[in-house]
């Protein structure tokens, strides 16, 4: 086992794929849906208050009865999706967790909810169907590589409609200013990688010259070892303007976070909203 660590240790290259897939193991999967719905917790989801206050100025600025057919990507168990169905809109969620879509079916139901979810990985799948705003929010824009995220930005511009927005966040390299690299280990009798006992090695790689951070987490358990690279790429409005503009949007907006406070250097997140070119 020792020597299987061994291979873990060193610095991954840059956006270097896990080989365990982080959605398809159940208890981590249902850890997550815990983390969804927790309202006191920002970690899966943010804090209801602030989705609250998201929904409110997102409904104000893209309201549903110009932006009606709303596609949500990484809609989780629906947090989103149903304040926006709340509000008008006629709502997509799409999501790579079998668990947290399921959960959303499940609350769209009960809730009588006019939603449709589908359980799809949107970077390997097409998206299907036309929107006239697309989301994708608390900043999953960045945990992809170069080359998915030129591929998601342009399957949302051919899904939206002639008049459609793209509305997203992402980090900005001051959410990582302070935070040095390190390895840390813990034992866990059980907890959210595992139910049984099992070791966490965690550590932060930082790979300053492309603005890109990976938090890695090595879990080690009773015959096996599980390796679980979460990459997120941080941005400056530089580099979106250039990704939207050559993807076909324009006129952009920044914000400093998706409740449309005002964005100046030095925050740690940014909001944007693109629409769609009708010349491109």
């Amino acid at each position: 086992m020792l020597q299987a660590i061994r291979t873990y240790l060193k610095k991954p290259d840059l956006f270097e794929k896990s080989q365990t897939k982080f959605w398809d193991d159940p208890h981590i999967s249902q850890s997550m849906l815990k983390a969804h719905l927790d309202p006191s917790l920002e970690s899966a989801t943010r804090k209801l208050d602030f989705v609250k206050q998201s929904v409110d100025w997102i409904s104000d600025i893209l309201p549903p009865w110009q932006y009606k057919r709303l596609l949500d990507l990484g809609c989780g168990p629906g947090i989103y999706a149903e304040l926006f169905n709340a509000r008008g809109y006629q709502v997509t969620g799409v999501d790579i967790s079998r668990n947290s879509i399921q959960y959303a079916k499940n609350a769209a139901k009960d809730n009588r909810s006019n939603i449709r979810y589908q359980n799809i990985d949107y970077i390997q799948s097409p998206i299907m169907g036309e929107y006239d705003l697309a989301t994708m929010i608390y900043c999953d824009f960045g945990v992809l590589s170069g080359k998915e995220r030129e591929m998601l930005l342009r399957k949302v511009y051919h899904a939206l409609s002639p008049k459609g927005c793209f509305l997203f966040d992402v980090f900005t390299p001051f959410e990582y200013e302070n935070r040095k690299e390190y390895k840390i280990w813990n034992y866990e009798e059980s907890g959210f990688w595992r139910k049984t006992p099992y070791l966490l090695l965690q550590s932060l790689y930082r790979y300053d010259g492309d603005n890109t951070f990976l938090n890695q987490y090595i879990v080690a358990a009773d015959g096996e070892i599980a390796c679980y690279n979460n990459w997120e790429h941080t941005f400056e409005i530089k580099e979106l303007e250039t990704a939207l503009l050559e993807a076909g949007f324009n006129d952009l907006q920044f914000f400093r976070n998706v409740t449309g406070a005002k964005y100046e250097y030095g925050n740690n997140t940014i909001c944007a909203i693109a629409k769609k070119s009708n010349i491109h």
